[in-house]
């Protein structure tokens, strides 16, 4: 039986007034496939850069956007073990999240703790393996060690704070005068952005952090490496300084990969290295894997509440014009979550 879906759709490079909904039938869930009433979805970064052309791996218009999401499973097809049925789970998309109902390889979703709330575990599904692989996997950091994260008060920011602080990292942390005291809160030591970030850096680190997290890319990106300690990290993980210019999208990637490969080439004793989500796609099988472990350990620190969800709001899936200017207004601490209906009782 079909299934009427309530979507956003982005039909082009529009302004946020410019996101249609839309409303389409979908079929039912073939082999290994299980339909999902979508509870909560959320606004990224990349939702941004979507809607501006400007994602490095920009899907064709129209798309329906939707980068993550968490649900309930409705029905499945063939081949899906029954026990998924009535099981609350979360997806890392790409694209398709932001509508009520959504059909997904059933291999793709990870089990959501009981007890934990739909628009919390959202929030931490792609910030949350963003920021626990950018610590564990790449940076490798360990307790007693200090890194610098920049945008400390957004969505992965946030995450990472805290996936640090409990692990008995030292963070310091970027953000704007306005969000200081919420990033204090969350156990880092903030600094202004918008001043001189390398001196307040080394007024509270004279000897330079062992890790940098960098979402910004552009000319500041020297800094962040200048800033390591020796055999420090480097990770970054965007180009938000470019978000606007005019021309190719992977271009301000491009250059931002090539520079970090030089820097690692040089006998300066640091790393750098560029994050990316889905690099481990080519083997699916271990891909499928390190997602459903790492955010099933965010998940198991959220359920145990060593994680606060950093809910900036929560919107109607059809107000998504409006949660899509929330999120861009700089604003807001957290993520803004699109709820698309009433959640399903647990």
């Amino acid at each position: 039986m079909n299934t009427q879906a309530t979507q956003i759709l982005l039909p082009g490079p529009v302004d946020p007034t410019g996101l249609q909904v839309i409303h389409r039938e979908l079929p039912a869930p073939a082999d290994g496939e299980a339909m999902i009433a979508v509870e909560a979805s959320g606004v990224s970064f990349a939702e941004q850069q979507m809607r501006r052309a400007k994602y490095y791996d920009q899907p064709p218009f129209p798309f329906v956007p939707g980068y993550d999401l968490v649900g309930t499973v409705t029905a499945i097809g063939p081949g899906v073990d029954p026990a998924l049925l009535g099981r609350r789970v979360a997806a890392l998309t790409k694209i398709g999240g932001w509508s009520s109902h959504i059909v997904l390889a059933a291999a793709d979703l990870v089990t959501v703790p009981d007890g934990l709330d739909p628009t919390a575990a959202e929030t931490f599904v792609v910030n949350g393996i963003t920021a626990w692989q950018m610590l564990h996997r790449i940076a490798k950091v360990r307790a007693g060690q200090t890194i610098l994260v920049h945008g400390a008060n957004g969505g992965v920011g946030s995450t990472l704070v805290q996936l640090a602080r409990h692990a008995g990292i030292r963070v310091i942390g970027t953000a704007s005068a306005q969000h200081a005291e919420a990033v204090a809160a969350l156990g880092a030591e903030a600094i202004d952005y918008r001043g001189d970030v390398v001196a307040q850096v080394r007024a509270l680190a004279p000897g330079g952090v062992d890790a940098v997290f960098d979402h910004v890319g552009g000319p500041g990106i020297v800094d962040s490496f200048r800033l390591l300690a020796s055999h420090g990290t480097l990770v970054s993980y965007g180009t938000a300084s470019t978000k606007d210019d005019p021309g190719n999208s992977r271009l301000p990637v491009l250059a931002l990969v090539g520079r970090l490969i030089w820097w690692n080439l040089l006998p300066n004793k640091r790393n750098a290295h560029f994050f990316n989500i889905w690099a481990g796609q080519r083997n699916r099988t271990r891909f499928r894997a390190e997602i459903a472990a790492d955010l099933g350990a965010v998940f198991a620190l959220a359920a145990a509440g060593s994680l606060r969800a950093q809910v900036a709001a929560r919107i109607p899936l059809t107000e998504a014009a409006r949660a899509m200017e929330l999120a861009e207004s700089g604003t807001v601490t957290g993520k803004v979550v699109l709820v698309p209906g009433n959640p399903l009782p647990h």
